[in-house]
């Protein structure tokens, strides 16, 4: 993936407008994301510090997994990601 500036992402994030996810969504979200990465570490795919305090700061803010999904898309400047989502791509960003 690409090296994310998480601050500058945090903010466009508190900058949108969407559900957060509770507590304890955000906590079974967390056990997901922990075998998530469990396994790509098994398969030899081990994320970088920053992609791991991108997740990590996702959760901070209580992003739901499918709005992340989204969110990483567009950061990546994707064929598929929302154009309409107001995130800014990395590319961009530099």
């Amino acid at each position: 993936m690409a090296d994310f500036n998480i601050e500058a992402i945090r903010a466009e994030i508190r900058a949108l407008r969407f559900k957060r996810g509770s507590v304890a969504e955000v906590a079974m979200w967390r056990e997901d994301m922990a075998d998530s990465r469990a396994n790509l570490v098994i398969e030899n795919m081990i994320p970088t510090p920053n992609e791991d305090a991108f997740f990590d700061m996702m959760l901070d803010e209580a992003v739901p997994p499918p709005l992340v999904s989204q969110i990483l898309l567009r950061l990546l400047d994707h064929p598929d990601a929302d154009r309409s989502l107001p995130i800014t791509p990395v590319a961009a960003a530099r």
